[in-house]
């Protein structure tokens, strides 16, 4: 039952603490996955890089306005007090900054025409436990800045970071707008990985129900669709966030750019379509496992038929020999016993022939 209710708070967060609330009341809603929050910066241009860990968030007010790019990095949520910081030295609107707070958020895409506010879900496969684990991205990007948050350390955002690191030209020289779709594009390359890991465990268990299915094939059926399902979940809104952002006016985002997020958009497609295919896959093979599991009934059944259907007649005769009238003549005869076996055999053997020849053994 605790297994059945921790799958279900995947699809449903608890809001309870919010319920009466004014609206941009900061309240953390969600889990607490680290102690203490982590900031972190990487300013940049195309001829510096300026990376470190900031001790405290007021640090980080000075890289508001320094071209081109100041990327701060937040993880950790539950300190409300921290964003509630941020949100006043960067003139963040409060109903932002209580949906970078509501780990329950859907994704989506707002121009508040000093920034764009984007939300969406990093997820990772578990390969232990078989379910995929999510963690909600909040990206702010402005003229010449990004603030991400993030619920945990640990990211897939690493290759960007080394692209910037290794002073590749396009994302030195290009905006805050080009960060955010490096991001973004990490986060939706990484849905191909957990796309795969999910596709082998189908081929497995689509091997493994070719040979003897079992109950707990049916269940590890069950369990990869309802992942899926989630999977989807997460996956489905962020093609609006992306159909949105590239058609905003902003400013902040560069024409040029446009392309790069259409790109993304092709790319989450691609996922959706995957997605559902595989999705296809599991509802065959749950059909498979139905119709062998009455395959093998009707072959039990069949059997069972058969040798209840042999032995009417040789009942019935043994049933007319086994009556204990006085004058019944054969009981007298010298080779009445071994005639009695005779015609059981034949009958016996004769019906073998009979279900032989009908295709039926």
């Amino acid at each position: 039952m605790q297994k059945r209710i921790r799958r279900t708070a995947k699809f449903i967060k608890k809001s309870s603490k919010k319920a009466g609330m004014s609206p941009g009341i900061l309240v953390h809603v969600g889990e607490q996955k680290i102690e203490t929050a982590r900031i972190t910066l990487m300013g940049y241009d195309q001829v510096r890089l300026e990376e470190k860990k900031l001790e405290s968030i007021e640090e980080s007010f000075a890289f508001k306005d320094t071209p081109p790019v100041s990327w701060i990095n937040i993880d950790g949520l539950h300190e409300v007090e921290l964003i509630e910081k941020i949100g006043t030295h960067f003139n963040i609107h409060p109903l932002t900054l209580e949906d970078i707070v509501n780990t329950g958020q859907r994704p989506k895409v707002e121009d508040f025409e000093e920034y764009i506010f984007l939300v969406f879900k990093m997820l990772k496969f578990d390969e232990t436990t078989g379910h995929i684990t999510s963690e909600q991205v909040s990206l702010i990007v402005g003229l010449h800045y990004l603030l991400s948050f993030q619920e945990i350390e640990g990211d897939v955002f690493e290759a960007v970071r080394e692209r910037i690191r290794r002073g590749r030209v396009h994302i030195r020289k290009s905006g805050p707008d080009y960060l955010a779709y490096a991001l973004l594009d990490a986060v939706v390359d990484h849905y191909f990985l957990i796309l795969e890991k999910m596709g082998e465990r189908i081929e497995h268990l689509e091997e493994r129900l070719h040979g003897q299915p079992t109950p707990e094939i049916l269940q590890a059926i069950y369990d990869l669709k309802r992942e899926l399902i989630y999977f989807r979940k997460q996956v489905w809104p962020i093609r609006e966030v992306l159909s949105t952002w590239q058609k905003t006016e902003s400013a902040i985002v560069q024409e040029a750019n446009k392309v790069f997020i259409r790109d993304v958009y092709d790319h989450t497609i691609q996922v959706i379509d995957t997605i559902e295919s595989l999705r296809d896959i599991l509802s065959g093979l749950m059909d498979l496992y139905l119709s062998t599991v009455s395959n093998k009934m009707n072959e039990v059944m069949k059997v069972l038929t058969i040798m209840a259907t042999i032995f009417i007649p040789l009942t019935f005769v043994a049933g007319i020999y086994g009556m204990n009238f006085k004058y019944m003549p054969e009981l007298e005869w010298k080779w009445s016993y071994p005639f009695l076996w005779i015609l059981l055999i034949v009958i016996f053997c004769g019906m073998m022939l009979f279900f032989k020849r009908k295709n039926w053994l």
